[in-house]
């Protein structure tokens, strides 16, 4: 038998599958609250049976949403859930559906961890990763027939799937008469293997720059392919995503950076301590902007790659860090 694995362009409120499986981070964010609140009109107690942290709770929506019902993975603030905690989710979720809707044939996810600024092509390897130890484990839906991680965005859409082709080239986990994996070549085998384990020992280059819509073309076509291409995973902070103390997070993984890329244009004071931060730690710094008189003062007299259009600083990046790399 084989299970369908596709990433599908569209609107998760529109989608009409079995099942929606999402992380409760103990607070609600974007979709996962859109989806309480819908489902809220139906379960009066639901803020009160919401899942800690290891548990999960599966609920009818009752006509509120397309799908038929909703599954809440109860994981961990978002500062802690990572890449292991991302293919953890995707595990821990197919395994309960298979105890309580084993009868579940369309399962729709969201991506996890690239809207609070994790590498989106990471994070969705750890994602996919998750689905198929469940598969090769036996514990999951035995009726399972599809399984679709559903992204509004038509951009990242692409990228999605063109690494899930190399990940599984007929878009599918096969599985064989004995309930054992099949047809999965030694290299994909290596990459599910590392997935979200091994993310922590990756390289990785921690950009500092506006996060809004504004500067979304830059990051994704002008940084986040430059970085990939010179070997390296791609993090950024959405301060929006978290509570507490941001700033403790984002200073550990300036630390652990093998460099910080900064965009200082429309720049906000945030993007300049975290710059000022990576020089403090002897960070290797890269800074970008589109014109130099919204420099700062104390930023004018270092070098800057000056970019007009995100195709130029595209590879003007890409040679750079290739450069420091040498």
């Amino acid at each position: 038998m084989k299970i369908i694995v596709e990433v599908k362009n569209g609107d998760i409120f529109e989608v009409r599958d079995d099942i929606l499986a999402l992380k409760y981070a103990q607070l609600f964010y974007r979709t996962d609250g859109e989806v309480a609140e819908r489902l809220a009109k139906f379960h009066q107690n639901l803020l009160s049976t919401l899942p800690k942290p290891g548990e999960c709770r599966f609920y009818e929506t009752y006509g509120s949403l397309s799908v038929k019902a909703v599954l809440f993975v109860g994981v961990n603030d978002l500062a802690d859930f990572g890449y292991p905690q991302i293919r953890e989710f995707a595990r821990r979720a197919l395994e309960y559906l298979g105890q309580v809707a084993p009868g579940t044939k369309n399962l729709c996810l969201t991506l996890h961890g690239a809207g609070y600024g994790l590498d989106e092509l990471e994070a969705f390897e750890s994602e996919i990763a998750g689905c198929i130890d469940a598969v090769a484990s036996g514990r999951y839906p035995q009726s399972l027939e599809r399984i679709a991680i559903v992204e509004i965005r038509p951009d990242r859409t692409e990228r999605l799937r063109k690494v899930l082709a190399g990940l599984l080239p007929d878009g599918a986990i096969n599985v064989d008469a004995r309930g054992l994996l099949a047809g999965i070549s030694e290299t994909t085998t290596e990459r599910i293997r590392s997935a979200g384990y091994a993310s922590g020992s990756k390289p990785f280059v921690f950009v500092a720059m506006p996060f809004d819509e504004k500067m979304d073309d830059v990051f994704h076509y002008g940084i986040q392919g430059a970085v990939n291409s010179a070997g390296y995973l791609c993090e950024r902070a959405d301060m929006s995503s978290f509570t507490g103390d941001i700033m403790d997070w984002v200073k550990k993984r300036i630390r652990n950076a093998s460099f910080l890329v900064a965009d200082l244009t429309n720049a906000n004071p945030n993007v300049y301590l975290e710059v000022g931060y990576a020089w403090g730690c002897g960070i290797p710094t890269v800074l970008l902007v589109q014109d130099t008189t919204e420099l700062k003062f104390d930023v004018k007299s270092q070098r800057c790659i000056v970019y007009k259009k995100i195709k130029d600083l595209e590879e003007k990046l890409r040679k750079e860090l290739e450069n420091l790399k040498l």
